[in-house]
């Protein structure tokens, strides 16, 4: 997002992220938890599509291009989905259900970590 300048605008959200960049950090992902995100999130990063298996709780998917851009927002991804690889995406921060209509997040916005 751009202010009226041109200058760029990042975003910050309340949420705690923990950074999953490893391959099995990766894999797992947030596979068998139990209890839903409550502001927190999950920065899944190389990544540009994630599944939903063995999941019991809905999530908000926010893919980031490599400047941590929203490229594209799947809100309300419930459990054993599967979402398509996003062209330019290099990382996805899976945060809780909600949380995407709550900020009122868009596609250019750019989020700080």
């Amino acid at each position: 997002m751009r202010e009226p300048s041109g200058r760029m605008i990042y975003r910050t959200l309340p949420h705690s992220i923990t950074f999953a960049d490893s391959f099995t950090t990766r894999f797992r992902g947030l596979m068998f938890r139990k209890r839903p995100l409550n502001l927190e999130g999950l920065l899944i990063t190389p990544c540009n599509a994630i599944h939903m298996c063995f999941m019991t709780f809905s999530i908000d998917a926010v893919f980031l291009n490599s400047e941590n851009k929203v490229i594209k927002l799947i809100p309300n991804l419930t459990p054993w989905r599967f979402t398509m690889p996003v062209k330019e995406a290099r990382s996805v921060l899976e945060l809780p259900a909600g949380t995407i209509s709550e900020y009122k997040l868009k596609v250019n916005d750019h989020l700080q970590f």
